[in-house]
């Protein structure tokens, strides 16, 4: 029971490192594209996964095949119907990248957690353990 409640914790955690990061890039980009048809505006729901131009977050992933091992895929996506170009995408990958690696030492003081390219995506590895101080 106690592991089910520290990964409540931990999940917690990150939904609010994400939300951050969301509103962010809404505040930055999110004029700059139209929404998909069907997507509500900025704020039109409770979740910010659920309505606006992003939806940010993290799936874990056991690291099979990986040079970082166990960690949390970043996901980025945009909810448009425009053309992004490359560029642009690479330059909000970036942006997220570095906002992930700040924020990661506000939820997770003293845990060794870093940010890295794995592959085509962006991935938080390192002390995944449970425990918090």
């Amino acid at each position: 029971m106690v592991e089910h409640h520290q990964l409540a914790l931990w999940e917690k955690k990150l939904k609010i490192l994400f939300d951050e990061i969301d509103d962010f890039l809404e505040n930055k980009y999110g004029q700059e594209f139209p929404l998909q048809p069907n997507r509500p505006k900025r704020g039109a729901t409770s979740s910010k996964n659920h309505d606006g131009l992003f939806n940010v977050g993290a799936a874990f992933s056991g690291g099979y095949g990986s040079e970082h091992g166990a960690g949390y895929v970043i996901e980025i996506r945009m909810s448009t119907l425009a053309h992004v170009p490359d560029e642009l995408r690479n330059t909000i990958g970036l942006e997220v990248k570095d906002l992930v690696e700040e924020k990661l030492q506000e939820q997770f003081p003293g845990k060794d957690l870093k940010v890295a390219k794995d592959g085509f995506v962006y991935k938080i590895y390192g002390d995944l353990t449970l425990g918090f101080a």
